[in-house]
């Protein structure tokens, strides 16, 4: 029934082609989608297997089939792929809210392991990812692929999907996982494109020092440039919240401008060439630890709220699309002359991937495990095995950078580039769904109580080396008087720990002594008649 009904839409949308109320047709077909997403995601809510992300996957193929049966084989999908529609629209909620709900004491607690996992993490699995594809892919005759194919391949792969990690981790039973995990997937991502735009923009075969020495520069200028402006973006909303305090008035204008502030900066960075990622999820950080706070109280649950809708709505509906698309059948025509070969490709990636991600965990977490203190810091191999397992899914980052490498106009013309777009597919479907599926049970199974001492970050003595950025500083004097005991770390450890110590010391003073007087912030705003009131939001911290 469901078969005719959609069969007698697809119908009534080719003869009303000419009118335009063809797309009408196909959006209300994909925003029921949309709500049936919805509905079976929350019914599938105690499963141990499946998620949002792999439940939008399940109804995008069988909708793609039935679309495919019911047009006899000509089309797969409701809408057309753009990576505008991905990268200006989809991408920003998720990135930002992301950034605005992550708990930064988590964060900042473990920011160098972060910045060695997503920066230098991401470059090795690149070259480790570019050079399999090199040596394999050539034996292999796929079709004319030149050297900036196979770099941005490792490119391509080498961006774990963020949106699908958030639908597998959560930051409340696992800290310090979801910390990590999602702390890497944003600075890996900002890594992927960046690099990948640095690949289309250089002479790659006539590569120097000077050109070498130029890519990295590049890449410090759009890392710093991006996070800069990322916060200036937010300094700007707070103070101007916190000195007009539309909340007098209208709460909608100090929701309106929060969300408009907060897209201008992706925007700004987009405008600029510089790493849009990275500037919204920094905006979104500075935006909870002051505008947040320079708001009402209605304005604060409007917000909160609103921003994690539309992030859930564009996850949903990136999901959704890549189902459909992966059953497009003009990518699929072009290699059917050979699907064992187009297997063997998609095989060796999914291979690459795996050694290319271990490559870098497993010894990074060594030398991350070197600067920590205390044992609740420490990442163990139980947990290093679940960071590398998280962190192997791909999805639409990866489809929409092979989209730009691989097609013209959405279309694969050259037999190479149509076996790259379907191994890619074929990746990201694997990827999402099994790894996806076996994620939860397996941290289950190697880290089973979620109170379990290692599953947080928080220190369990004072101890602790560590002291958090964005705390109350409460236990600041227990810290000092303690701190005789505590003996005194070596070598690497008293390199690496001491210095972020007295960073996190100083930032924490620099901020109450200048910033939160100037932009607002948790117990900088005065009391006047509607004014927000400060409440215990721990969750916020």
């Amino acid at each position: 029934m469901a078969i005719g009904i959609l069969s007698t839409l697809l119908a009534k949308s080719e003869t009303i082609l000419g009118s335009g109320h063809s797309s009408v047709v196909s959006m209300n077909l994909f925003v029921a989608l949309l709500c049936g997403c919805i509905v079976i995601g929350h019914l599938l809510e105690e499963s141990r297997w499946m998620n949002e992300s792999i439940t939008a996957l399940a109804i995008g193929l069988c909708t793609g089939i039935v679309i495919l049966l019911t047009t006899g084989g000509k089309s797969s999908h409701l809408l057309v792929f753009s990576e505008d529609l991905f990268f200006n629209y989809l991408l920003p909620p998720i990135i930002f809210n992301a950034g605005f709900q992550v708990k930064k004491k988590q964060f900042f607690r473990n920011f160098m392991t972060i910045m060695l996992f997503g920066a230098v993490g991401t470059l090795i699995s690149f070259a480790i990812i570019s050079l399999g594809a090199i040596h394999f892919f050539k034996k292999m005759s796929i079709g004319n692929l030149k050297i900036g194919d196979y770099l941005a391949i490792g490119a391509i792969f080498s961006a774990t999907d963020s949106v699908c990690t958030l639908q597998v981790l959560n930051q409340d039973d696992t800290p310090l996982l979801y910390s990590l995990v999602f702390g890497e997937g944003v600075v890996n991502d900002a890594t992927a494109v960046v690099l990948f735009k640095a690949i289309q923009s250089f002479d790659l075969p006539h590569i120097n020092t000077t050109i070498a020495l130029q890519f990295v520069g590049n890449f410090l200028y759009l890392f710093i440039s991006s996070t800069l402006l990322g916060v200036l973006a937010g300094l700007l909303s707070a103070y101007i919240i916190k000195k007009l305090y539309f909340g007098r008035h209208s709460t909608d204008r100090e929701v309106a401008l929060m969300i408009l502030m907060a897209y201008l900066s992706y925007m700004l960075a987009e405008f600029f060439y510089l790493s849009a990622i990275l500037t919204v999820f920094f905006c979104g950080i500075v935006m909870s630890h002051y505008t947040w706070h320079n708001v009402t109280e209605s304005s604060r649950v409007t917000t909160k709220h609103a921003f994690a809708t539309l992030s859930f709505v564009a996850e949903i509906f990136i999901f959704l699309y890549v189902g459909m698309d992966a059953l497009d059948i003009e990518k699929w025509r072009v290699v059917s002359d050979s699907p064992g070969k187009s297997v063997g490709v998609s095989a060796i990636l999914l291979g690459l991937i795996l050694v290319g991600r271990a490559a870098f965990v497993f010894p990074l977490s060594s030398i991350s495990n070197l600067t920590k203190k205390a044992p609740s810091d420490k990442i163990d191999f139980k947990q290093q095995v679940t960071i590398w397992w998280a962190g192997l899914m791909r999805g639409a980052v990866s489809m929409a950078l092979a989209y730009n490498q691989f097609t013209s106009l959405g279309h694969t013309q050259l037999r190479g580039n149509a076996m790259m777009i379907t191994s890619t597919i074929t990746v990201v479907l694997f990827s999402t769904v099994v790894f996806g599926l076996m994620t939860k049970p397996l941290i289950r199974i190697l880290l089973p109580s979620p109170k379990n001492r290692m599953l947080s970050s928080e220190p369990s003595t004072p101890k602790s080396l560590t002291v958090p950025l964005l705390t109350n500083g409460h236990d600041l004097e227990a810290y000092e008087s303690d701190r005789n005991l505590i003996t005194r770390p070596t070598s690497l450890r008293m390199f690496l720990s001491t210095p972020s110590n007295t960073v996190h010391y100083y930032w924490r003073k620099f901020d109450n002594a200048f910033m939160r007087p100037v932009f607002g912030g948790r117990g900088f705003v005065p009391f006047v008649p509607g004014s927000p009131i400060e409440q215990n939001d721990e969750q916020w911290q």
